[in-house]
């Protein structure tokens, strides 16, 4: 019957008296207007803050409304340039609250458990005559809320619980229905033509007048776009969401993309993803102006509601309130003002600088700081909200962003948020407290007030926001309640206290009543209290407790309404009570006691009294379940009845404070360890967000190349983070002492720490332990610093012993020790020992206190002592140096903070004072650091940290940031020089809000130069000897062209070209006063062949040119001399069939010819030519080394390529391919280290070729000759070539400007280059290009740092227009008529409709970019590094850095993975019994499995953050044959189940604590055994998890091998059908025989070998390979133990080795084939040998271009798959 009354629809705002407001609530700007298209009364909804105006069906959250009806229609209308947000809370058949929300915010599809977010899209199309303006026609939004659940989270639909509609919008009401109607269609017209529709009633309809059509004045949407017709349908089509469609005239359907990368969630999280071939990550961008551009009032928009449209990516609304908030997130207080709150120092007057401010907070590293247990959820379950000291910090648990709340001073003791996420009440500690009450979307301060007692230590809002209550103690100790009005608070004002009330009781929890804000609880020792506010007063009444009147009572929770909102409370001796609040008595009473051991002969069996219980902390409760969090590191999830506990997880400290997520899925709990963190209960797997520090931060250490920072703490543990992503990698601890020092190595994985105990301690970050210990020191360590060159360390201790370490092997040694150098009295500081930039000179305080002294960092001769004492003769009290630091050389200052408020600036070499700075406050510098370009020097005293603008000589002005709690011990700026550090109770990172200024120097005219210049020509050039110098105007209406790149004369000076490699410099270095480089990503360890391109490169280019280390290739390896055999041509055992990966560390390594067909790639040292209609390859092989980029002639001809250079040649090697035929036709050398770009002339006459950073020089070649006929060095990084399209002997460079390069061909053939420089504008912000391509004549697009994209005349020789196309830099730049392409290291391609530019480049000065339309938008999977698109632009090809290749249809939007490869070293590859399929792991954390013949991608398990390690295919079962399972063991030590089938994670468990390095399944695939990197070995059952064997005789040495296989009963004289083997790193093989039903596992054999003799690095040894002999049971096949390279094998049945087989190398991986008497043997050295043991014929095969670190052969011996880092690569097995 509850639905009768519901037929046929529901009038929502009628049948609740929205008018009356009674049933429902509004909030802000709501009224009732007249609106003239339908003639009625409609609501509008408007406000700048969608979240603060809106009205809400029912009143409160905690009602419901009630309507079934399948149908939601929403009549309404947009209003026009604004944002509106639609949010509907839909129940499902199982109670659980699903959130769905519609919204023009919304740029992409997101969902969780508990919230779908749809994009709704306004398309602009064409102004017709009589539709109004963009947003401003009536829309029937019709949903099918049964569809939506079912489809998106296959959930059943029950009815709708609540609706908001927030601004801006018109309204006209709410229908509900199970119906279908056609709002088109009238009741007169359906019965009238008798169409087979349902008619809109006429209640719902919207007027039309005669003659005019429906679809023309109003718009339809119907989403999901199939669920009226075949709703089942739309699941069992695909696994994907279906499209939303627009109805009416418009037909086009909108994208569903599937396959998608979302934000990193939890570093456990799994995700499983099937790859569908036109799976498509595109997010509608319909064609809209760039956003400078107001959209005109005579277009037309069509609104639309998109499904998932490609990556997960939070909301706009969440990304506009940071933006609202950024301008406060960095608090700061100028030394001439005085602002609320103030600085803890009094300010000296000076003048501030500009920008203003110039840093502002961009994340924190930190939880707690006055407790661990404050940490809520907003009401929407995104984000969590938490106080790190006296900063609250509201955490984006999806995309780890952080938005910061700034303004206390001390910390925050207690928070609270209201029920509808609106308010967010604070309180900071210290009498008497202050509070803080925030509007929680803009994170303003509304309220500022002092309580009435000192400490406040619990908040609690009532569920509406009205009322807030506090708990504290008063001046005499005494326990107070206080209540506070807040419904009328104005955005100055003060809440107003209604009541207040003492108590004797002991209060250590305090809630307000979620169901009546009049009623409160609290607990706490011996008592539980009711409270109630009537009428002004507050009183309470004690719960009769009986029997448990003593317990220590620490937590309570209201329960949900259908237990009659029960209160539990939980205590400390582990009892948990419930109380019924109006009968006041306990109702139950449990009490979590400990497991007892029952085999323990002493356990007694405990009573319900009696007994030691597990202290409870915490506990929340939702609907159905209740979590609770104790002391002994457990969270523990209980159904109400606490019959059983549900999950549980285990936590590294004690747990403080739990709480239940809004939709009941998540548990967010905090320790008091720091650590803060949720479980996500559908998957059981939790997610750490939070790791702190529990101390004060002593000292900290930054790292270049990998973007890492260490601090460590008084909590005795070091801690290395990530710089980008705010998170923890890596945790040392040292119980027993304390760490004094830390210093990162400049250039090796490593870093130092000196200990309370005098040691030295070098730890590697590569495998995460202890590397060397030195103890050449007796006192703590005072003191660590590295020289910036590498080669040297230093460490200073109390007792005064300095000591030189050479720090450039990987173990350092010590070099020297000096006695009584060092003050004895100085504190662990990292500003007390210090090396300049240039790694000569080393500073330190000492001897005495009062002196320092400046030594040579080599020598560790003394060069100056400064007496600090005499700098200040008219002081009281004698001087001394607090903190030193090395200013940029030149000048070569030492800035010495003293103890009387100054800093000192030195000259470094005669020790006079330069310039003093004076702080006018008395506290000393603890930390000082000055930027790289000497401009910004930061300074930390007590609380604060200053920034003083330094290049101003005379009165220097600071800006003061306040928000740490405690003083500050160490400032530092990051390596890239565009953020801030500073550590005390936190780690505090801050943005330098500095742009990029201009090139500053002497006005000067460049010059045009040859190639040609020796030294001393360029010397006198650059001096002006050969004519005086011209001053230019860096932006000129027109420039005259025979102006040039150098200094010099300005007449044409061509000299004919040098024939040495490098030639002489087209111009002088400019230099900038300050130079922002964009943030280099987490670096790899670099490779050998492209170390010189990165060594000097830019940050800007870092991105795409970022190899990993790889196997140094031999000098010289030949045939003869190494002992290899190569194969002589048609007689090979292999043959090369496929490549599996594409190289993303390229650039611009892809090439494609549509008109041809012709399509290549490269991946390592080979160039693939595939077919891609059949997926054939071709692979052309002869570079040495990695491949960074390609160039295809005009013609297609003739392909260039280019590889690093190799340690066997003295440079990198260019080979130029006949296409046709297939081979190499010419091979060049000329550049040094490496060359980043190649490009052929129009006419391919010539060929351009780019060194790298490294190098810097411009080749060009004859492709007639071959020869090189020209050869210039560039003075600055170049970071892109290309010709002129229209006059072949013009070519173009793009870097610090933009620099064009004529072509002067002498009379021998000879060129020469007449350069002409054009820097960047400022007005298109002045950062430097990074890409470039020719347009439209004249036009040239450049892509810069910043994203923006240049236009430039090339006639006039200037830049007419910029705009802001991306984020970041701009790698990839493609133009054909009308379309330009854009791709980003954001990972963003952008469609852009350029058809207007021509017209505004006659505009000149006055041209503006708002016609420059962004049209069509891709988000893939990595930064974009090549691109190759069809002259229509309608169709492409494009590679990014996570190794995959994309075929991108823009008429279409859809991206078709095209080749797919891991990102980091391939593991393992196991195969299917049948051989159908195979599955490879990876260290980037993913399993995949492949289609073998075809290589294609089919499936893919994703663990985030865990390398996987090893992997097993399950064997056929004889019980189910058709289940298959991969099992894979992971870093953290966990090892899962995937079943194929089901593409499911069927289990997952720990058998170890280590990393698992090896797998194996039993025979019959009913047993794994697995081994872990500290040697053990554990055996598991794959269906229950349980581990019921751990064998540690390998304890110590990680296991290499392990392997299963079966024999005959009785074989080898032991029992058993399962023979197993295990082989470990310190060259050992143990031999097993087991049968695992019984119980039974025996050692049948135990090998022991000597270590390898090796001549290179040791420590280096090789793995030990093992295997089982398949021709031949009895055998027992080893590789990589003994003295010598050999394989031997060992028979088990006569105890001994019965054949040696020597080898050129060590070998590194092992595979015998199943089939024939071969085994295939990877070496270091880059080659695989296969060896037929039948014959003894040994071939090896090339290919690879690092170490072969796998071999495995497939079950049908017919193909090999051997893989290098990444890449694999498949054989073909002939000739058996």
């Amino acid at each position: 019957m509850a639905r009768v009354w519901q037929q046929p629809f529901i009038n929502v705002f009628r049948h609740f008296k929205v008018d009356e407001w009674k049933r429902s609530t509004k909030e802000g700007d709501v009224a009732a207007v007249t609106d003239k298209t339908l003639k009625c009364t409609v609501y509008r909804v408007r406000g700048s803050v969608s979240a603060s105006n809106y009205i809400q069906l029912p009143k409160t959250s905690t009602q419901s409304l009630g309507l079934n009806g399948r149908y939601l229609y929403v009549l309404f209308r947009p209003l026009p340039a604004k944002h509106f947000v639609i949010h509907l809370d839909v129940s499902t058949e199982d109670s659980q609250v699903i959130r769905v929300s519609f919204s023009n915010l919304f740029k992409e599809f997101k969902s969780t458990a508990t919230w779908l977010q749809f994009p709704f899209i306004c398309e602009v199309g064409t102004p017709r005559e009589g539709v109004a303006f963009p947003g401003a026609r009536w829309t029937c939004l019709q949903l099918d809320l049964h569809d939506i659940l079912l489809v998106y989270l296959h959930r059943s639909y029950s009815h709708l619980k609540g609706v908001r509609l927030c601004a801006s919008m018109l309204v006209r009401s709410l229908y509900t229905s199970d119906l279908s109607f056609d709002p088109a269609i009238t009741v007169a017209e359906a019965r009238h033509a008798k169409l087979p529709v349902t008619p809109i009633p006429r209640e719902m309809a919207f007027p039309v007048p005669k003659g005019e059509s429906w679809h023309d004045r109003y718009v339809h949407i119907r989403f999901p776009s199939g669920s009226s017709h075949t709703p089942s349908e739309l699941v069992q089509k695909s696994g994907f969401p279906p499209e939303a469609v627009l109805a009416g005239h418009v037909s086009r359907l909108l994208p569903s993309p599937a396959a998608c990368s979302k934000p990193a969630r939890d570093p456990r999280a799994l995700m499983v993803q099937k790859h569908d071939p036109t799976a498509s990550c595109w997010a509608p961008a319909m064609p809209r102006p760039l956003p400078e551009v107001r959209v005109s009032c005579e277009r037309s928009e069509v609104s639309s509601v998109a499904g998932p449209g490609g990556c997960s990516q939070e909301p706009s609304a969440w990304v506009e309130t940071t933006d609202e908030h950024a301008a406060s997130d960095g608090l700061h207080v100028f030394a001439h003002q005085a602002t609320e709150p103030t600085a803890p120092e009094d300010t000296a007057p000076h003048e501030s600088f500009l920008p203003d401010p110039i840093l502002r907070l961009k994340g924190v590293i930190g939880f707690g700081g006055h407790s661990t247990k404050w940490a809520l959820w907003t009401p929407d379950g995104a984000a969590v909200v938490y106080p790190c000291h006296a900063v609250i910090v509201i955490l984006h648990i999806e995309t780890r962003e952080q938005r910061l709340f700034l303004g206390h001073t001390e910390k925050v003791s207690a928070l609270t948020l209201d029920g509808s996420g609106s308010l967010l009440a604070s309180a900071q500690a210290w009498p008497h407290s202050m509070l803080r009450l925030w509007d929680f979307q803009t994170g303003s301060c509304l309220a500022l007030f002092r309580s009435p007692v000192h400490t406040v230590c619990f908040l609690s809002f009532s569920n509406s926001g009205e009322l807030l209550c506090g708990v504290g103690k008063d001046r005499h100790g005494r326990t107070m309640v206080l209540v506070w009005g807040v419904a009328q608070l104005g955005r100055s004002g003060e809440a107003v206290i209604l009541a207040k009330a003492h108590s004797d009781a002991d209060v250590q929890a305090f809630q307000v009543a979620f169901f009546d804000e009049a009623r409160m609880a609290s607990c706490g020792r011996g008592s539980v209290r009711l409270w109630r506010l009537r009428g002004g007063v507050l009183r309470s009444c004690a719960v009769d407790l009986g029997e448990h009147h003593a317990l220590e009572f620490t937590d309570l929770a209201f329960g949900p309404a259908q237990d009659g909102h029960t209160l539990y409370v939980c205590s400390r001796s582990g009892h948990i009570l419930e109380i019924d609040h109006q009968r006041m008595a306990v109702r139950h009473a449990r009490r979590l006691l400990p497991l007892q051991n029952p085999r323990d002969p002493l356990a007694q069996k405990q009573t319900f009294s009696l007994g030691p219980g597990i202290a409870i902390s915490s506990l929340s409760v939702s609907r159905s379940a209740c979590a609770v969090g104790s002391e002994d590191g457990y969270l523990r999830l209980w159904p109400l009845d606490f019959s059983s506990v549900l999950l549980e997880a285990e936590h590294e400290g004690p747990v403080t404070s739990v709480r239940v997520s809004p939709s009941g899925l998540r548990v967010l709990s905090t320790t008091s360890s720091g650590h803060l963190g949720f479980l996500d209960v559908p998957s059981q797997a939790y997610s750490v967000l939070v790791r702190s520090h529990t101390a004060p931060v002593l000292a900290l250490a930054t790292e270049r190349s990998r973007g890492q920072l260490a601090t460590m703490s008084q909590d005795h543990t070091v801690r290395v983070w990530d710089l980008a992503t705010l998170q923890q990698l890596y945790d040392f601890a040292s119980p027993e002492e304390t760490p004094c020092a830390v210093a990162f190595h400049p250039t090796q994985p490593t870093f130092f720490c000196g200990f309370s105990s005098g040691a030295v301690r070098s730890f590697s970050l590569e495998v995460a332990e202890v590397l060397v210990e030195h103890r050449c020191h007796r006192g703590a360590i005072t003191g660590l610093a590295t020289s910036p060159d590498g080669r040297f360390l230093f460490s200073t201790c109390s007792r005064g012993t300095l000591a030189q370490y050479h720090s450039g092997a990987p173990r350092c040694r010590v070099l020297r020790v000096a006695a009584n150098v060092v003050c004895q009295e100085a504190c662990p500081s990292s500003s007390v020992l210090v090396v300049s930039g240039d790694s000569r000179l080393l500073a330190f305080v000492g001897p005495s206190k009062y002196t320092v002294s400046v030594v040579d960092a080599a020598s560790l001769d003394e060069l100056l002592r400064v007496d600090v004492s005499t700098l200040d003769l008219a002081g009281s009290c004698l001087d001394s140096p607090v903190a030193l630091c090395f200013g940029p050389s030149p000048p070569g200052h030492l800035l010495v903070s003293t103890s009387s408020n100054t800093i000192a600036v030195l000259d470094a070499r005669l020790g006079r004072v330069v310039r003093e700075l004076s702080y006018g406050r008395p506290a000393a510098c603890a930390s000082l650091a000055l930027s790289a370009d000497g401009r910004f020097l930061v300074t930390a005293a007590e609380r604060a940290v200053r920034l003083w603008d330094y290049a101003v000589q005379a009165g220097p002005s600071c800006q003061v940031y306040i928000g740490h709690s405690e003083p500050v011990r160490a400032v530092a700026f990051t390596p890239d020089q565009q953020q801030l550090l500073s550590v005390g109770d936190a780690i505090f990172l801050w943005d330098i809000l500095v742009p990029r200024e201009g090139v500053q120097g002497a006005p000067g005219a460049p010059l045009t130069c040859e190639a040609g210049l020796d030294a001393e020509q360029l010397e006198g050039v650059a001096s002006g000897a050969r004519g005086p110098l011209q001053q230019v105007s860096v932006s000129p209406p027109a420039l005259s062209p025979q102006l040039g790149l150098c200094a010099g004369p300005p007449e044409g000076f061509n000299v004919s070209r040098a024939p040495a490699h490098r030639a002489g410099s087209l111009l002088p270095p400019h230099n900038a006063a300050f130079s922002r480089l964009l943030p280099a990503p987490q670096a790899l360890p670099r490779s050998p062949c492209l170390a010189s391109l990165l060594s000097q490169a830019p940050a800007l280019c870092r991105l795409h040119l970022e190899p990993h280390l790889r196997a140094p290739s031999r000098p010289g390896l030949r045939a003869e001399s190494e002992g290899l055999s190569l194969p002589p041509a048609g007689d090979e055992r292999l043959r090369l069939k496929a490549v599996v990966g594409y190289n993303g560390n390229g650039r611009a390594n892809l090439v494609w010819r549509p008109d041809t067909g012709f399509f290549a790639y490269t991946c390592g040292c080979l160039v693939v030519v595939e077919d891609l209609h059949s997926g054939a390859q071709q692979h052309w092989l002869g570079h040495p080394e990695e491949i960074s980029t390609l160039a295809l002639s005009h013609d297609a001809q003739v392909l260039a390529s280019v590889s690093g250079r190799s340690s066997a040649a003295s440079c990198c090697q260019i080979r130029l391919w006949d296409v046709p035929r297939g081979s190499c036709r010419q091979f060049l050398c000329h550049h040094d280290s490496a060359v980043q770009a190649l490009a052929f002339s129009p006419d391919d006459r010539l060929l351009v070729t780019l060194g790298g950073y490294g190098d810097d020089t411009l080749a060009l070649w004859s492709m007639a000759t071959c020869e090189l006929v020209s050869s210039t060095h560039l003075p600055e990084p170049v970071h892109g070539v290309a010709f002129n399209p229209w006059d072949a002997g013009k070519l173009t460079c793009v870097g610090r400007g933009v620099l064009t390069l004529q072509l002067l061909w002498g009379q021998a053939g000879d060129v020469s280059l007449q350069a002409h420089r054009e820097p960047v504008p400022e007005e298109a912000g002045g950062w430097e290009l990074s890409s470039l391509c020719y347009g439209a004549t004249p036009l040239l697009y450049c892509g810069s740092s910043e994203g923006q994209v240049c236009v430039w005349d090339t006639r006039a020789g200037r830049c007419f227009l910029a705009w802001e196309a991306d984020d970041s830099e701009i790698g990839v730049l493609l133009c054909s008529g009308t379309w330009l392409v854009s791709g980003s290291n954001t990972r963003r391609l952008r469609l852009w409709a350029v058809g207007a530019v021509p017209e505004l480049r006659r505009r000149g000065s006055g041209a503006r970019s708002s016609s420059v339309f962004l049209e069509r938008e891709l988000t893939l999977d990595g930064a974009v590094v090549s691109a190759v698109f069809h002259d229509s632009m309608d169709m492409g090809v494009v590679g990014t850095t996570a190794g995959t290749l994309w075929y991108i249809s823009w008429a279409e939007g859809t991206s078709t993975r095209l080749i797919s490869g891991h990102r980091s070293k391939v593991n393992e590859v196991a195969f299917s019994p049948d051989e159908s399929h195979c599955a490879t792991c990876s260290d980037d954390g993913s399993v995949r499995v492949w289609c073998v013949a075809s290589m294609e991608l089919l499936i893919q398990f994703q663990v985030l953050n865990q390398s996987c390690l090893c992997l097993a295919w399950s064997p056929l079962s004889c019980r189910r044959p058709e289940e298959q399972y991969v099992a894979a063991g992971y870093s953290d030590g966990a090892l899962r189940i995937f079943s194929i089938p089901r593409t499911a994670v069927e289990l997952k468990m720990y058998p170890h604590a280590a990393a698992l390095t090896a797998l194996a399944f039993s025979a019959d695939g009913q047993t794994i055994v697995s081994g872990d990197k500290d040697g053990l070995v554990a055996v598991s059952h794959p269906c229950t998890g349980m581990t019921f064997r751990v064998l540690s005789d390998h304890r110590g040495a990680p296991i290499c091998t392990l392997q299963s296989t079966r024999k005959k009963c009785g074989d080898f004289g032991a029992e058993g059908t399962d023979l197993w083997l295990a082989a470990s790193g310190d060259q050992r093989v143990s031999v097993w025989a087991s049968d695992w039903l019984r119980d039974h596992c025996e050692l049948v054999d135990w090998l022991s070998f000597p270590a390898p003799g090796l001549t290179g690095a040791p420590g280096c040894l090789p793995p030990s390979l093992a295997a089982f002999c398949p021709w031949d049971p009895a055998l027992l096949v080893c590789a990589g133990l003994g003295v010598h390279p050999e394989v031997f094998f060992y028979n088990l049945h006569q105890k001994q080795v019965v054949e040696k087989i020597p080898l050129p190398f060590f070998a590194v991986s092992m595979s015998l084939s199943p089939g024939a008497h071969l085994m295939a043997i990877g070496f270091s050295e880059r080659v695989v040998r296969l060896l037929d043991r039948a014959s003894g014929a040994v071939q090896d095969f090339a290919g690879h271009d690092d170490s072969v670190q796998l071999c495995r052969f497939a079950p049908s011996a017919q193909l090999l798959f051997t893989a290098a880092y990444s890449e694999i690569l498949v054989w073909e097995v002939t000739g058996r």
